[in-house]
């Protein structure tokens, strides 16, 4: 390492997490998500409701069950969220409750930002313009609906629940949404901006979303059998399903959750995102396996130092090849490897944060859940050492979670165990 290099690494803040919380198709907190893994029950559905839609091939969903507005949020503190903002601001109010920073200074002193993405804001809010658009008539809308429908709506309106004053960093960037998001917390931090982030992700199921994929014939139309689909790197997938979710992380620098005796989850050490330059929805393998190089060389560690990857595999053809064969020429064969998108569908925008923190907790008990359905490898995929069939007991210290979003955007990030 150059003078310079040691110089950099020695004003690096330390980043950790103290604050973890969800909403996901398998469940709310870990123990009820642990279940599902342990279990292999996975949150697809056939959604009846889509059946109107004319042209739809998919009926194929994965919603967030239990989830109700809380009784104290009062209507002047939500008549600018739809259902992914709700969503973005109660998982960031129950992580800020389990760093036990909820209501602290820190919050109001301008030390404290929100990085937050989804790859839309509320769709019916989009429908309430579009009316408007069709009808000629200003009915139907007022000015808390832009508010909803706006791309960065999550993190603007995680901001304000909270009254934070510092950094507001959105991140919409579809796929990638949430891992952007989390990985750009920890840049402000450990560049010494700030000294606490709320980071993470949200998507609300909508079936505009998932017609988007469904004309690309990317989307699984095993609508009798839901609990066969998605399959992962299987060589009989038929595409992904769309789920939806929450999840936010509150990071902290180090020394600032030391200095108050925190809880810490786990460290942050290694963060990358760069784009393929090509092709907008065609995933490009090479800028992929840079993306992964590049959070290894962030966390000054080697590729042998990861002891499990949870994987974007989404069951698509072209992204389950590319991915696979990226990730072979990083890690090659001895890696464990899985998706947890074969349990809660294609999360969108929350995706990069979800399979960031049931990474992080598997990590920490030292069992990984499999790919379901994944039967019979695509013999196009790489040979990598998928775990299949059931939990598997791995002890390790670090992990890496991966996300690729349409327009080309990937990320990398990589989490290590706490020991205090």
């Amino acid at each position: 390492m150059s003078s310079a290099e040691q110089h950099q690494s020695n004003q690096r803040r330390r980043v950790v997490v103290t604050g973890m919380a969800a909403f996901t198709p398998i469940g709310n907190d870990w123990e009820t998500v642990r279940q599902h893994l342990q279990s292999g029950q996975s949150g697809i559905r056939h959604m009846q409701e889509w059946e109107e839609y004319q042209g739809l091939y998919t009926q194929l969903g994965a919603p967030v069950i239990e989830f109700e507005r809380p009784a104290h949020y009062h209507r002047k503190k939500v008549r600018s969220m739809g259902r992914v903002a709700l969503m973005a601001v109660r998982a960031s109010e129950l992580a800020l409750e389990q760093a036990n920073l909820l209501n602290d200074p820190v919050l109001l002193n301008g030390r404290t930002g929100v990085a937050y993405g989804s790859s839309v804001g509320s769709t019916q809010a989009t429908a309430d313009f579009t009316r408007m658009l069709y009808s000629k008539r200003l009915e139907g809308f007022d000015g808390n609906t832009y508010l909803k429908m706006m791309g960065h709506t999550t993190v603007v309106n995680i901001g304000l629940f909270f009254k934070t004053s510092g950094r507001i960093i959105p991140a919409v960037s579809a796929c990638t949404s949430g891992s952007q998001a989390i990985g750009f917390g920890y840049e402000a931090i450990r560049s010494g901006q700030q000294d606490v982030m709320i980071a993470g992700g949200a998507e609300e199921l909508c079936p505009t979303e998932v017609a988007i994929f469904d004309t690309l014939y990317a989307t699984s139309t095993r609508n009798e059998t839901p609990h066969l689909t998605p399959r992962p790197y299987d060589k009989d997938r038929d595409g992904l399903v769309i789920g939806e979710g929450a999840c936010s992380f509150v990071l902290e620098a180090l020394d600032h959750a030391l200095a108050r005796d925190a809880t810490i989850y786990a460290e942050v050490i290694g963060f990358a995102t760069n784009s393929d330059g090509a092709h907008a929805t065609q995933p490009t393998q090479a800028t992929m396996q840079q993306a992964m190089q590049l959070a290894l060389d962030d966390a000054q560690i080697g590729p042998e130092q990861i002891g499990y990857v949870s994987a974007h595999a989404t069951a698509t053809e072209t992204g389950d090849i590319a991915e696979s064969q990226a990730t072979h020429q990083i890690f090659g064969s001895q890696t464990p490897i899985s998706s947890l998108k074969s349990y809660t569908g294609h999360t969108l925008g929350a995706c990069g944060a979800v399979e960031s923190w049931i990474a992080i907790e598997m990590m920490n008990i030292g069992l990984f859940h499999p790919t379901l359905n994944l039967q019979s490898v695509d013999p196009r995929c790489a040979d990598l050492d998928y775990i299949v069939d059931s939990m598997r007991k791995i002890d390790c210290d670090i992990v890496m979670n991966n996300n690729f979003a349409f327009g080309g955007i990937n990320t990398s990030l990589i989490y290590k165990k706490w020991h205090g």
